[in-house]
Parts: structure tokens; C-alpha cells; sequence
């Protein structure tokens, strides 16, 4: 196998450039996991009755690894990850996986890959850990067999540019998740409901779509595929996990980074009338979506119905920026981790890989 060219990030889409390797391992009822391998970046064959086309049985997550300046390459908080990947199976009729030995597997493809994770302010590894249904049967139950694979793809700074706050729209006509059904998983058809929500708000000359609850239409819920915060009268609040609110590792992180400031930080239910009257009142002081692409995008403006809410006069907030720095910061090995976050990957035990 001939290793591929590394690409310039700056210059290819997100997720559309991808490593020499992979990661691969099977399962089936009667020997559960098994038959754990790398092998080479290949396409995947299945029968046209396997499951995963017809029922959508799949999960997956999102991290990253980041080479720091002394050439170190740092994950962050990936058992975070593993472990929301477990709940999402759990949702899913999915067997769960050992979650440190997948760390495990993890750092040794990264290990053999860690030429590929770029050099360059904000650019990193992406990491797309998934599990798909792969018994060939049309019957409507939960599959016998499944597939679990790593890719990685290098990807730039998401913005290359600096942070921008961005215009909002307060979706009131499609539902992105209830309580009870996938919200809080994360599995691939939460992301396609939401493109038609999108595509409209896209035609309007909006970035994003702001997610309101799917039955009364009232409370706010997340923004885009991101978890969403605002800080009002000097507090910060976040819809409070509900049942159909993804919990988001980059959300989380942002609560313990606030609190340790000493910042008061409210979970809770926050409906639009509630946000409306606090920006009427001037009490509307910073809005942003966190998440592990882009980890903070200000919002700039919302619109919702014929109101227009301009927050922090269309400028990034004193809050977001200091989140951004420090979370970056630390992903990055910039600043001290002294919550312990980051994991270091070290050489590639050869034994794991074929």
C-alpha cells in the first residue's frame, strides 16, 4: 500500500479528505465484539438487505486530535465520547462496546496515522467513530449483526478567519426531536430531518436554524447541531436536558469551565417569550452555540417570527471569546488542563494493528 498524499487542509471541504487506515471490528450475537483490526482506508461492501439501508439502525460520534507545539498529539476527552456512544447505541437497540478497549483502538490508529494530524492554528484530526446494522434481513427488529469502524479526516480551522457571530432563525414549523424519541442520540436520521428546516432557513440568508420544543413550540432546545447558551442580566443559561436535547461534550465542558470561574450558570427551561422580554428589557447580553466542530459560534441575530433580536450589537461577546481561547487553548496544549482532559497518544503498539 502506497501512503497517500497529505493534502493542504486549508484548501479541501470538511470530512472530504481521509487518512491511509481505518479501524474495523464485528459483531455478532453468538461472539459479540470481535476480530478488532486496522486495515487500509477502503469502501465497505454490503448486501442490499442489510438492515442499516432499511431501518436506519446507526450511531455515531465526532471528536478530534490536535497536534500540539512541540509535536505532541492530544485527544480530548474521547472517553466523553465513548460513553455517549454507548447511550446512543443503548436508544438504538445496539450492543454496547467496551469503551476503554475502543479507546484503545483509537489511539493506536491515531498513533500510526499521526502524520496526518495537520500543523496550522485550529486545524486537527477529525475523528468519526459509527456502528451500523449489517444482518441481511428485512423482518423489523433489532439486527443480530453490526459493524463498528474509526475514520479520520483532516480538517482546517473552522474558521480560518476568527470567530463570527451569525443570523438565526427560530424554526416554528418542523420538529427536530421529542422527549422519548432519538434527541438525545446521536444517530444519522436526527441530521437528515433537519435539512429541510435547514435549506429553508439557508434560501433566507440565515446560518442556522434555532430549534424550539417539538410540542408546544415554546421552549428552546438546541441551534443547528449545536447545544445553546445565553447569557442574560450576567447569568448564563442553557436549555436544561430534557429527553430530546443532545448532551454535548463541548456543552459540558463549557459548564465546568463557567463554574470554575465562578460565573453562575442556570440549566433550565427557557422559552422565546422569556429570551424576547430580557432583550427588551437590554438584559439579552451574549448568545452562542457550542459544539465540537466549530467548539463556539456566536449568534449575532435572531429572528423569530417579526421580531429581530440583535445581541451584543452583532459582535462576539467578552464570554464566548474567553471560552473559545481557553477551551482551544487547552485542546491544543496552549493552556494548562487542570481538569485533566486531554489524553496523550503515544507510539503505536504494534501488536494492534495489521
Amino acid at each position: 500500500m502506497h501512503p497517500k498524499e497529505k493534502p493542504d487542509v486549508n484548501k479541501v471541504k470538511f470530512g472530504s479528505v481521509f487518512t491511509d487506515h481505518m479501524f474495523k471490528m464485528n459483531y455478532t450475537v453468538n461472539k459479540g465484539w470481535h476480530d478488532p483490526k486496522i486495515i487500509p482506508y477502503q469502501p465497505v461492501t454490503l448486501d442490499p438487505a442489510a438492515m442499516i439501508f432499511h431501518y436506519g439502525q446507526t450511531v455515531f460520534e465526532g471528536l478530534k486530535a490536535y497536534r500540539t507545539e512541540d509535536d505532541q498529539i492530544l485527544l480530548f476527552r474521547p472517553d466523553q465520547n465513548f460513553q455517549r456512544l454507548n447511550r446512543s447505541s443503548e436508544r438504538l437497540s445496539i450492543p454496547h462496546v467496551d469503551e476503554e478497549e475502543v479507546l484503545y483502538y483509537l489511539k493506536q490508529l491515531i498513533a500510526l496515522e499521526k502524520e496526518w494530524v495537520p500543523k496550522g492554528e485550529g486545524t486537527s484530526l477529525y475523528i468519526r467513530p459509527f456502528i451500523i446494522a449489517t444482518e441481511n434481513n428485512l423482518s423489523v427488529h433489532p439486527s443480530a449483526c453490526y459493524t463498528f469502524m474509526i475514520i479520520l479526516s483532516p480538517v482546517a480551522a473552522y474558521y480560518p478567519e476568527g470567530i463570527n457571530p451569525v443570523r438565526i432563525y427560530v424554526e416554528e414549523n418542523f420538529t427536530r426531536a421529542v422527549k422519548g424519541g432519538t434527541g438525545t442520540a446521536k444517530t444519522a436520521g436526527n441530521y437528515s430531518a433537519a435539512y429541510n428546516a435547514q435549506n429553508e432557513a439557508t434560501k433566507q440568508g440565515f446560518s442556522q436554524v434555532l430549534w424550539l420544543d417539538g410540542v408546544e413550540k415554546k421552549y428552546i432546545e438546541e441551534v443547528g447541531s449545536m447545544n445553546v447558551f445565553f447569557k442574560i442580566n450576567g447569568e448564563i443559561v442553557t436549555p436544561a436536558l430534557n429527553g430530546s436535547i443532545l448532551e454535548g461534550i463541548t456543552r459540558k465542558s463549557m459548564i465546568e469551565l463557567l463554574k470554575s470561574w465562578d460565573m453562575p450558570v442556570v440549566e433550565k427551561r427557557l422559552s422565546m417569550d422569556e429570551l424576547l422580554e430580557a432583550y427588551n428589557q437590554g438584559l439579552l447580553e451574549e448568545a452562542f452555540g457550542t459544539g465540537t466542530a466549530a467548539v463556539i459560534s456566536p449568534i449575532g441575530e435572531l429572528i423569530w417570527r417579526d421580531q429581530k433580536m440583535k445581541i451584543n450589537g452583532g459582535e462576539t461577546g467578552n464570554v464566548s471569546k474567553r471560552l473559545y481561547d481557553t477551551l482551544t487553548g487547552i485542546q491544543t496544549g496552549k493552556k494548562a488542563d487542570s481538569f485533566n482532559w486531554t489524553i496523550q497518544v503515544n507510539s503505536l503498539d504494534e501488536t494492534t494493528s495489521n
